[in-house]
C-alpha cells in the first residue's frame, strides 16, 4: 500500500483541549481501519508541526477522505505528503530520460 506523512498543526480548539488529543488519536485510528488504511506510526514533534503520522492507504482518495474527516473535527490542520521507499525512489529515478 503506498505510504502518507501526515503532518498536524493544533487549532486554537485543539490545544485548549488538549488532554483530549490521545482520544482523539484513537478515534483518528478506527476512522483510519475504516476506510482501509492504517495508522502506522504517530509522533508528537517540536517546530513548524506539532504531530506527524505515518499512514498506509490504498489510494490518494483514502487519504483524502481521511484528512478531510479529521480536518473537520476542528482540532488540527493536516497537511499530507505522499511517502516514497527507497527501492519505488531507485526505479523513479533510473527510468528518468
Amino acid at each position: 500500500m503506498p505510504t502518507y506523512l501526515q503532518l498536524l498543526r493544533y487549532t486554537q480548539t485543539g490545544i485548549q483541549n488538549i488532554k483530549e488529543s490521545p482520544a482523539g488519536q484513537e478515534a483518528a485510528r478506527q476512522l483510519a481501519r475504516s476506510l482501509g488504511a492504517e495508522i502506522k506510526a504517530a509522533y508528537l514533534t517540536m517546530g513548524r508541526y506539532d504531530s506527524a503520522v505515518i499512514l498506509e492507504a490504498p489510494d490518494d482518495e483514502t487519504v483524502a477522505k481521511f484528512a478531510l474527516a479529521v480536518g473537520s473535527g476542528g482540532a488540527v490542520s493536516t497537511e499530507t505528503l505522499r511517502a516514497f521507499p527507497e527501492d519505488d525512489y531507485r526505479k523513479i529515478i533510473s527510468e528518468l530520460p
